[in-house]
Formats: structure tokens, sequence, C-alpha cells
């Protein structure tokens, strides 16, 4: 069977930086930071994040949903709802049958997991929610999702930390593309805001006390982000013959372990998931324009993922933007490869690239055009979007525009 290409056609956001696609996308051209002061975490050394604020389950779910599913997987359903209604789709009873949701979330339900512990182990009340096993399972999402719309396709949950969406969106994109499924609901969420996961992420120290500043001289840290994007992925001709607007292809992925660290990241391993993603593409380094980068704002990652940016295209890399809408979206862990495709997708489709916000001054170790604050116009009709997870676990995800 030929290979099939494979087009994006919806995509649903739901985040601290806007509450559907239009509203993420202004940000992110904008250069508008979704990260602010914490609310509901007193006491912590962690006080900025990019938060969801005043978020109200009740104003997108019946309360008996909303009792039934932690809010990562909340999210992850408002985004589908979202993205399915962007690419006009009405589900047949056949489409049902090969239409699949594959997502990523490397936490799970954190907020429900808390709330047992806290009854536990705090209130020493022996008696938990009865939910309280489907609230934290990581494949929550994905399986609300999938009866949402009776989706009986295959529908699975990848676990890769901070790869987690760009795997998952992956693997969507090779099963649409050889057939496996004819449609798929792909992306991640992640709601981390949790009493013991702050806890934990301060003990590792690697959360800027202000804010994000990838690849900034002086940055001091990731800033933690919530949130979920969806995107509807299909074959191009299928696309084209039920009249869908194609938002932008997915081309490519690429995938690659470092086998080095369980915290520090290898440039040669980055490098290799570039490659790869490039590889199945079919593109040379030339045709790149655009980097979505990891971008972590950790004095490691970022320098670590210029040398592995320089070794891939060598000289094309001055010619290179780069930049991370982490610094706006915040790392949302699992659900950051979603939210940065989605960023991606939108860059292409308008020609206009996301600045890096909240950057201070050039590091030499970091030697790349990272659209510091400001957006760039440009023509550029191909983007790669950068994963590199705790662990060593890289995906990078190869896009066209439409």
């Amino acid at each position: 069977m030929t290979p099939r290409r494979v087009a994006v056609t919806g995509m649903g956001v739901f985040s601290a930086c806007g509450r559907n696609a239009r509203e993420f996308w202004e940000a992110m051209k904008a250069g508008r930071s979704g990260i602010g002061p914490l609310e509901g975490f007193a006491g912590f050394r962690i006080t900025t994040g990019a938060q969801i604020s005043g978020y109200d389950a009740a104003a997108h779910l019946d309360p008996k949903d909303a009792d039934l599913i932690d809010r990562f997987a909340q999210y992850g359903l408002i985004a589908a709802r979202e993205a399915v209604a962007a690419a006009g789709i009405e589900f047949t009873p056949e489409s049902r049958l090969s239409t699949g949701v594959i997502t990523g979330s490397c936490l799970g339900g954190k907020v429900a997991e808390d709330e047992a512990f806290r009854q536990l182990y705090a209130d020493g009340n022996p008696r938990v929610h009865p939910m309280t096993i489907p609230r934290i399972m990581a494949n929550a999402a994905a399986s609300r999702i999938g009866l949402e719309w009776g989706l009986t396709g295959a529908s699975f949950t990848l676990a890769t930390a901070c790869s987690s969406a760009n795997h998952a969106l992956a693997h969507a994109f090779w099963m649409v593309r050889q057939g496996s499924l004819e449609m798929a609901i792909a992306g991640g969420s992640e709601a981390p805001f949790s009493v013991a996961h702050l806890r934990a992420w301060e003990a590792i120290r690697v959360v800027s006390p202000d804010t994000c500043r990838p690849f900034s001289l002086g940055r001091r840290g990731l800033s933690l982000g919530e949130g979920a994007a969806m995107l509807i992925l299909e074959p191009l001709d299928r696309a084209r013959a039920r009249g869908a607007e194609v938002l932008g292809e997915i081309v490519g992925a690429g995938m690659s372990a470092d086998a080095h660290h369980i915290t520090q990241p290898s440039a040669e391993g980055a490098a290799r998931a570039m490659r790869l993603a490039l590889e199945d593409a079919g593109l040379a380094p030339a045709q790149i324009g655009y980097i979505n980068a990891h971008g972590t704002g950790t004095q490691a990652n970022d320098a670590t993922e210029a040398r592995a940016i320089h070794a891939v295209f060598g000289g094309h890399a001055s010619r290179l933007v780069v930049s991370s809408t982490k610094s706006m979206h915040g790392h949302a862990l699992g659900a950051a490869g979603a939210l940065e495709a989605a960023a991606t997708v939108m860059a292409l489709r308008s020609g206009i690239l996301p600045p890096t916000a909240n950057f201070v001054e050039a590091d030499p170790a970091c030697d790349l055009d990272v659209a510091p604050n400001q957006a760039r116009h440009t023509g550029t009709g191909y983007a790669l979007s950068n994963s590199f997870a705790f662990g060593g676990l890289n995906a990078v995800l190869a896009f066209a525009r439409a």
C-alpha cells in the first residue's frame, strides 16, 4: 500500500494562553505569556506557572462527568470537542470503527491522586472516592474522548515524560499514513498543579523562581504549565474529498533514546531524532525554515538542544528561526508537544513564527536565531517540533504548510 499523506483538519486547545485554538494562537503571535502567580498554593518555593485560572468544570461538563474524570482528562475532552467541531466531522457507524484516539500524558490524574492521599494520610479517612482508580489512570482522557463519539478504532495513551504528546502524535500519524486508522484524534493533556507534585518539582530544583526564559543568558529554569491540545489527523485525499479545510500536514516523525542519563540531555540523541524525522519526511535539512524547540529554559537543555541543531543543520542553522513557545504556555509536560504542534501548524499556515518570550540577553552557548520577544513573518513551508524527555526519550515531528 502506498503511504498516504496525512492532513491536520481540526485543532482544539485549552491552556493558560487561551481557552480555544484562536485565543491560543493570538497569544502565541503576540508573545503574550500565560505564566503568572499560582493560585491556591501558598507556602511553596514555586510561586509561578502557566495555570488555567478560574477553571470551572461545570461550564464544560455535566456534574456526573466532572466527578468521573480528573482535571487532565477534562482538559483533553474539551480540546477534542473543539477539534472535532473545527474539522466538521459527523461520525457514522462505519467511521467510528476506523477512528482512534491516541493521547499523551506523563502524569495521569494527579489532582485525584492528591485528593485520595490527603483523605488517607492527612484526614485519616480510609474511604476514598469509589472512582479513584479510573480518575487516576493515564488513559482516562483517551477513553473519555472515545466514549464521547463511540469511537472503537485503536486507542491508547503513551507516557514518555515530556515527549508523551509527540510520541502520541507520531504514532497516530504513522497509523493513518499506513491505513491502520482512517482518522485519529491525537494530542496530549496534563494537569500537574497539585500539592505533592509541586513539592516534587521543588526538590529537583529546575523550576524558575520567576518566569521561563528559554535560550536567554541568565535563564533560571522551566515554568510548569497545564492544559491540552488535540489534532484531527486524516488522509489528505479523504479530507479534500469531503471538502474539509486542511490546516497543514504531518509529513514525518523521528524517535530516539539517549541511553545516557535519567535527567541530563544528550545532544547526540536529540540530533538523531531530528535526522530521523527529516528522513521519514523525505526532507533535506535546508528545506526546514522553523523549529519549535523543546526549549525548557534550563541551563542544560537549551545549550544541548542548540548543539544538536547545529550538528543536524550545519551552516543552515544560522538561517533557521528557532523559538520556544514554552516561554508562553509553560512546560505542560505530557501535553507540551501537543500545544507546540498546534502552534507549529498555525505558524506554517499563517506565515507568522511565534517568538521566544521573556528573552533578556543572548547566550553564546545558544547561538541561534530564537526570535526574541517578537514574532517573525516568513513564507517557510516546513518545520520541526522537538520534544526531549527526562529518561532520554526523544520525539520530533515534521510539518508542512498546507
